[in-house]
């Protein structure tokens, strides 16, 4: 039986410290803050990256060096017969696609890369599903197939605060922006599949919450096979602004009883682009293996 090591990015949430008690390793993201270089979790926290971004400071997200990922990937091969790589959404990063590229030309039969086009707390279930898969007895590449098979088996609804870190990284013109911060609109934004697409607009933050709980409650019931069949799971996440995530949390606790509700941070790769005060809600289907 071969021994399958499992590797995420810190687009999961997973933290280094969390990673060495689930058994999974962690690539850190790396950001350009002022033009200088940051790794998420390693010589960046959350408290600072808020701060360098609330305080103008111009940051953009970059992607795991080619060297960086073959250096990580040639020390888990000395422990390990094979690595199942899960990076964030192809359609969110070009780092899947350079992962792809760099696995099949110099990995091909021992790294195996999984664009299941998943982001935050979606990206790390597949993770815990993917060691689950491998303390099972799976080989890297059936882990990888039955990851990909289910890729679309998840949704994630983001509620902005602002959209000024829209029309700043150009996602949204400066008109739209300016019309929506008069009309006080809170978009709700979902990632299904490859993008970061709009979903909805409301007028209050409790409107937001419910098109949110609402459209949960529908994926669960046509997708998932109702909330009889409990076949899900819960997950919410936030950028920065913990208080209103802890609230927030009560609130999906209350409207899916009985079911546990994980709670993360929002991963910095997307914050950069939507900035703090966004609360989040995702479902995923279990996986069955």
């Amino acid at each position: 039986m071969a021994k399958v090591a499992i590797v995420t990015d810190s687009n999961s949430g997973i933290t280094q410290s969390q990673a060495k008690e689930l058994g999974i390793y962690v690539v850190p993201m790396p950001f350009m803050i002022n033009n200088e270089e940051f790794f998420e979790d390693i010589n960046l926290t959350q408290e600072q990256f808020y701060e360098k971004l609330t305080g103008n400071a111009e940051v953009s997200t970059s992607q795991p060096t080619p060297d960086s990922l073959m250096t990580l990937w040639d020390e888990l091969l000395k422990e390990y017969d094979e690595i199942v790589y899960i990076p964030m959404s192809s359609g969110l990063s070009g780092s899947c696609q350079s992962a792809f590229m760099l696995a099949g030309e110099e990995y091909e039969g021992k790294v195996f890369v999984v664009d299941n086009q998943r982001i935050s707390v979606t990206q790390r279930q597949s993770a815990i599903d993917a060691k689950a898969m491998a303390d099972a007895g799976f080989s890297a590449e059936e882990i990888s197939k039955k990851l990909f098979d289910t890729k679309f088996e998840s949704s994630i609804y983001i509620m902005l605060d602002t959209l000024y870190y829209l029309k700043k990284g150009g996602r949204i013109t400066p008109a739209a922006a300016a019309l929506g911060t008069l009309l006080r609109l809170k978009p709700v934004l979902q990632i299904q599949g490859e993008k970061l697409d709009a979903f909805a607009k409301a007028r209050t933050t409790s409107q937001g919450k419910n098109i949110m709980l609402t459209a949960v409650k529908n994926d669960i019931e046509n997708r998932f096979g109702g909330m009889e069949a409990g076949d899900f799971w819960i997950e919410i996440a936030y950028s920065h602004d913990t208080e209103a995530a802890n609230e927030w949390k009560k609130e999906v606790e209350a409207a899916f009883p009985g079911h546990e509700v994980h709670m993360d941070p929002l991963s910095l790769s997307v914050s950069c682009h939507i900035g703090p005060g966004a609360l989040a809600l995702a479902v995923t289907r279990k996986l069955h293996f």
